[in-house]
């Protein structure tokens, strides 16, 4: 049986990179569950369980591919840079919102 631990590091920081990109084209889900029967409630809870793992899943074909392609270490290494990334573009374009 294939030892996974080694992928851990790298899938969770690359979901964690692509959390916010991939939870924007949910929106659609969210107008369905708006319409739906579900309590507000429960319809947040179904909305974050499921971008969570919808940035889980993606995160880990990512490092799959890119440990594949360049080893574990680069591919963590690789997610690690994204999550500094998105978290600078967050940072800068919060900056450029009126009244920031």
């Amino acid at each position: 049986m294939p030892d996974w631990s080694p992928l851990l590091p790298g899938t969770a920081l690359w979901a964690l990179a692509l959390y916010l990109p991939l939870s924007a084209p949910l929106a659609r889900l969210e107008q369905a569950l708006g319409e739906g029967p579900l309590d507000e409630r429960l319809q947040q809870v179904t909305l974050i369980v499921s971008s969570l793992l919808l940035a889980l899943v993606v995160g880990l074909i990512t490092d799959l591919v890119l440990s594949w392609a360049l080893g574990p270490a680069w591919a963590s290494s690789l997610g690690l840079m994204a999550v500094l990334a998105s978290l600078l573009w967050a940072l800068a374009d919060r900056s450029r919102e009126p009244g920031a």
